[in-house]
């Protein structure tokens, strides 16, 4: 599916965060945003995602606008927020059957050979979430985020706060989904991320710009300026 943002505007208390930002994205890429803190990132990525509604602009699949088929464009596309979406005294499994709409069929199939499967879900299941490592509750919400099997996922910081293990875990995840068709967008600090990203943008002064792939670091801090 390509899902695009055409002409996006938002603007908090007075202060404009995006400034006309369009993006366009297509299955099979893994695209990276990066820019400094405060610069809108987590925003964009939550206008994309349907969370949040845009002042002015629109965000469409495949050309059919998201404000319009509401129901379509939440089953295509999974997002991970920054924050936990997990609810804390539950266990893994009652969270997870929250967001499988109580199918255990649906839940028990992925266990065993879908996105749940490979982040090693099923180590978990019984454990509440208040007992789980930052790590852990990151493959939960993702395996969460990913029960309406969506084309396209949406990642804010995938990585942050979590150990090396389960960051190399997550970025084998991203390549398999992308290299299965899927569309890949994350924002994100850490250049062993962004290495899987195939394509890159910089946001500033509530732009967005295309830039080089692969730069190194001192040279992608330099457009942040």
């Amino acid at each position: 599916m390509v899902l695009a943002a055409t002409d996006i505007y938002k603007s908090y208390g007075g202060r404009a965060i995006l400034k006309g930002v369009n993006l366009e994205t297509f299955p099979g890429e893994c695209v990276g945003i990066v820019g400094s803190n405060g610069c809108g990132k987590t925003t964009l990525l939550s206008i994309l995602a349907g969370a949040v509604k845009a002042d002015k602009g629109s965000v469409s699949l495949d050309g059919k606008q998201a404000g319009k088929s509401r129901s379509a464009y939440t089953n295509a596309v999974a997002y991970v927020p920054q924050e936990n979406p997990l609810i804390e005294e539950l266990t893994v499994q009652d969270n997870l059957l929250l967001w499988y709409g109580g199918n255990k069929k649906a839940l028990e199939q992925d266990l065993k050979s879908g996105a749940a499967a490979f982040l090693r879900i099923g180590d978990m299941i019984g454990r509440t979430v208040e007992k789980l490592s930052g790590g852990m509750k990151k493959r939960v919400s993702i395996a969460c985020a990913l029960s309406n099997h969506g084309e396209v996922l949406i990642l804010d910081e995938p990585g942050a706060a979590l150990d090396m293990e389960c960051k190399a875990d997550i970025r084998c995840y991203l390549e398999k989904y992308r290299k299965a068709g899927g569309t890949v967008i994350l924002t994100s600090h850490e250049m062993t991320e962004l290495s899987v990203c195939t394509k890159m943008y910089v946001l500033k002064d509530g732009k967005l710009k295309l830039i080089e792939n692969g730069l190194p670091e001192e040279k992608l801090i330099e457009y942040f300026r």
